[in-house]
């Protein structure tokens, strides 16, 4: 079976498992940004409270970029690692207004290609290639597959990708096999099936919907 005849059946399980997954945030691109890197190592609600405290706090992009970083940590420590994230944010929205760009005006990078609005995000400071498909997914509907710890772990597992394959690789490859049509289900339900039931260390591998396409199903590491 090929590459995009396995994900196309993945898929289909997955959407049979979960149902369709809840429409995308589509939340104005350097607002999804931001909320990206909220979101490293911290939970949704963490992240979500976080953003929320942020905007409260200061509620402009300029004023962020602004804030003095001990006011900036404060804003965000209920997400975690403010420490990390805070310097991370500030200089993102820095190097964007160095750029030209307007922060506060929501139609901001939307009307970019698709090229040049990847490499203007790659190019920012502490923004990866996950981060930026998040960008073009989530907020613009752009047909970008993000790989986060869960969607990796659960693509080694499936063979979808090489076992020595890190998550930069691992979302080039996806992003050359999935099908447009699936890069927002799929990513959203591989996320969902990968903290239910394809967990790091104790897998229920005897609950999965994928256990027939899945090699690893009956490893002792795995079981």
């Amino acid at each position: 079976m090929s590459t995009r005849r396995r994900l196309r059946a993945i898929a289909a399980r997955l959407r049979r498992a979960y149902g369709e997954p809840p429409e995308a945030r589509h939340l104005p691109p350097i607002d999804e940004l931001v909320l990206t890197v909220l979101s490293q190592n911290t939970s949704d609600v963490n992240r979500d409270r976080a953003y929320a405290d942020l905007r409260r706090a200061l509620p402009t992009w300029e004023a962020v970029a602004g804030a003095p970083a001990r006011t900036l940590v404060r804003a965000i420590r209920r997400g975690g690692l403010a420490l990390t994230k805070a310097p991370r944010i500030k200089a993102m929205l820095r190097s964007l207004a160095a750029r030209g760009i307007a922060l506060d005006d929501p139609k901001a990078l939307a009307d970019l290609g698709d090229a040049e609005l990847w490499e203007l995000l790659l190019d920012l400071p502490g923004v990866g290639p996950k981060t930026a498909a998040c960008v073009l997914l989530f907020s613009l509907d752009r047909p970008h597959f993000p790989v986060d710890t869960h969607v990796h772990r659960v693509a080694v597992r499936l063979g979808l990708v090489g076992e020595r394959a890190d998550a930069v690789s691992a979302q080039a490859l996806l992003q050359a096999s999935v099908p447009q049509d699936l890069v927002y289900p799929l990513h959203m339900n591989l996320i969902r099936h990968g903290r239910e039931l394809c967990a790091a260390r104790r897998p229920l591998c005897s609950r999965c919907v994928l256990a027939d396409l899945c090699p690893r199903v009956g490893v002792r590491e795995f079981r």
